[in-house]
C-alpha cells in the first residue's frame, strides 16, 4: 500500500536525527513488542559494520537492508493499530550476543542478518523469513587460487565468533585453520592486510563489503558437488521467546512489504542487482523441520 512506502520515506528520512537514537547500553521493556509500540518507544538491534545491511554511518544515521525493514515493520504495526510511529533507538547486535539481548529485554527485536535456525528457534521466536541468501567465500581481487570450496585445503578462513558458516566449512574440511573476529568488519581488515586467505558468511553481507571496496575484493559463489547451494539461509526477526503476538504483527508487515513490491526497492536501494537475495516467505518455518 503506497501510505506505507510514503510513511516509510518519512522515516528514514529523519534516521540518525534526535527522532531516532543510536544506544551503546539501554534497556527495554519485557511487556512485548506490540505494548512497546504502542508506548512510544521501542529499542532495534542490528548490525553497525554492515555496509548495506547494517551500518552506522560516520554522521551517526543508520543505514541499510535490515535497518528499513525494521523500521518499516514498526511503521507497519502502528499503523494498523492506529497508533503513532514509536521513537526508535538503535542498539549494535553482534551476532554472539543477538540471543541474549533478546532474552535480557535489552532489545524488542532484532533485524540483523539473523538466519533462522532450530537451536536459535529454541531460545527466541521469529518472524519471516523475509529473504533466503546462501553462504559464500570473500577473497582478494588478485587471488587466483581459491575459486571453490576444495580450494580452501590448508588455508585461513575467518569468520565472526558466534556465527555458523566457517564451522560448516570446517565439517567438510577439517584442515582449514579457523580464524573468528568478534565482528565482520575485523575479518575484512584481516583480508585486506593478507593475514587470512577468505571470509565466509552469507551472499548478501560479502557483497555489501565487495562493494563498498571495488578492486579489492571478489566474492565466490559456494555449491556442493551435485551444483547445488552450500547452504541455505532464512533471515528473520528475532524477538522474545513466546511473544506471538508480535510474531503475527511482524509477519503480518513482512507480507505486505512483499506484496506492496517495497522489498524489491529497498533490496535494490541498498544492494543493488546480483545481491544473492531470494524473498522469504514470512510465518513458513517448515525448513525447520
Amino acid at each position: 500500500m503506497k501510505r506505507f512506502s510514503l510513511r516509510l520515506a518519512s522515516v528514514l528520512a529523519v534516521a540518525g536525527l534526535s527522532g531516532v537514537a543510536l544506544a551503546a547500553c539501554s534497556s527495554s521493556s519485557s511487556d512485548g513488542l506490540l505494548a512497546n509500540v504502542e508506548g512510544g518507544a521501542v529499542t532495534l538491534g542490528t548490525k553497525y559494520d554492515q555496509p548495506g545491511l547494517g551500518l552506522r554511518n560516520p554522521d551517526g544515521a543508520m543505514s541499510g537492508l535490515d535497518v528499513d525493514i525494521a523500521q518499516y515493520v514498526v511503521e507497519h504495526i502502528a499503523t494498523e493499530n492506529g497508533w503513532d510511529v514509536p521513537e526508535i533507538t538503535w542498539r549494535e547486535t553482534p551476532s554472539a550476543q543477538r540471543e541474549t539481548l533478546i532474552q535480557n529485554g535489552e532489545v524488542d527485536m532484532i533485524a540483523a542478518t539473523y538466519s533462522i535456525n532450530a537451536a536459535r528457534s529454541e531460545t527466541v521466536n521469529f518472524g519471516g523469513p523475509y529473504l533466503l541468501t546462501h553462504q559464500a567465500l570473500l577473497v582478494r581481487e588478485d587471488n587466483t587460487e581459491i575459486s571453490k570450496v576444495e580450494d580452501l585445503d590448508g588455508k585461513i578462513l575467518c569468520s565472526v565468533t558466534g556465527s555458523t558458516p566457517a564451522q560448516t566449512v570446517k565439517e567438510v574440511l577439517p584442515s582449514v585453520q579457523l580464524q573468528e573476529y568478534d565482528t565482520y568488519s575485523s575479518c575484512v581488515e584481516a583480508l585486506r592486510q593478507g593475514n587470512i586467505d577468505a571470509m565466509t558468511t552469507d551472499a548478501t553481507i560479502l557483497n555489501g563489503y565487495s562493494a563498498q571496496s571495488p578492486g579489492q575484493f571478489k566474492v565466490v559463489e559456494m555449491t556442493k558437488e551435485d551444483g547445488s547451494t552450500f547452504t541455505d539461509e532464512y533471515y528473520g526477526i528475532g524477538l522474545a521467546k513466546d511473544d506471538q503476538a508480535g510474531t503475527d504483527a511482524i509477519n503480518a508487515a513482512l507480507e505486505e512489504l512483499h506484496s506492496s513490491g517495497t522489498f524489491e526497492e529497498l533490496v535494490s536501494a541498498n544492494l543493488g542487482a546480483g545481491s544473492g537475495i531470494t524473498p522469504g516467505t514470512p510465518g513458513d518455518l517448515s525448513f525447520l523441520k
